[in-house]
């Protein structure tokens, strides 16, 4: 018998999803604080130090995992939302940008599953969301978004978002990948990860792929998202007009404006 709780979920949206989840009187939920879409009066939110998991192992266990989560960036906080009603009640999290929110039955993964630190979303209680740090130092110094990670552990649901097209990809036993370490979102522990050096120096310099690439090796599976938001929030800070200069694409004058400035 498990200790996560079991639950029933369907997944809506197309470019911005959400994921409706039912449960039962007395089954929970935990999430990230911020993600809550909707849900049914006879649900109830609770704010808990660390992720939720820890049962029955007092103050030092609930330390434990918000210290886990401090390492990976996160509020030392989640909410867990529980049915103390009758019948059958529903509470929906909503992705924070768009792309695809990818269900995860643990069990099937043999109970773990390693993913970016920004993208899990929701989980059954019981789900514990610890930290995965990588073990070689090279990985460690210079994999970027792809140094801590998250690993989830459990038997129950766990609801992982991907930015943008979502690509799912089983590798077989010495099968390589090379990828960008922030499009990498989640991987089985058996899948190797590496960072490899982007080409010679004048790729890593003038390529602007990036000086370093996660190297995935198989046997395993991962997922691979399109649009990472650290890619998506660079793109936007770097199209932000400069307040009172002229030079946004909305100005009248455009780059005429500039010239009579004298810039």
């Amino acid at each position: 018998m498990g200790q996560t709780d079991e639950i029933d979920y369907e997944i809506g949206g197309e470019d911005i999803q959400y994921v409706e989840i039912e449960l039962d009187p007395g089954e929970s939920v935990v999430s990230e604080a911020g993600a809550m879409m909707f849900k049914a009066p006879s649900i109830t939110m609770e704010a808990v130090f660390g992720d939720g998991s820890q049962k029955n192992q007092g103050v030092w266990g609930a330390l434990a995992g918000a210290g886990k989560r401090l390492l990976t960036g996160e509020s030392l906080f989640m909410t867990v939302f529980t049915h103390g009603g009758q019948g059958k009640a529903k509470v929906a999290f909503a992705a924070p940008y768009p792309g695809t929110i990818i269900p995860v039955h643990l069990p099937d993964l043999g109970g773990e599953l390693i993913c970016q630190k920004d993208s899990f979303l929701a989980a059954a209680k019981g789900v514990s969301v610890g930290i995965a740090l990588q073990k070689r130092i090279m990985t460690g110094l210079f994999g970027g978004e792809g140094f801590i990670m998250q690993r989830l552990e459990g038997d129950g649901w766990v609801f992982v978002h991907a930015g943008g097209t979502l690509i799912e990809r089983e590798l077989a036993a010495g099968e390589e990948l090379h990828v960008d370490t922030g499009c990498v979102v989640a991987y089985t522990p058996d899948v190797d990860f590496e960072i490899e050096r982007a080409g010679n120096i004048k790729s890593m310099i003038f390529g602007g792929e990036g000086v370093f690439f996660a190297r995935l090796r198989g046997p395993g599976k991962v997922w691979i998202q399109s649009m990472p938001f650290s890619r998506l929030a660079g793109r936007i800070l770097a199209n932000v007009p400069v307040t009172g200069s002229g030079q946004g694409e909305g100005s009248v004058l455009g780059p005429l404006g500039s010239i009579m400035r004298g810039n």
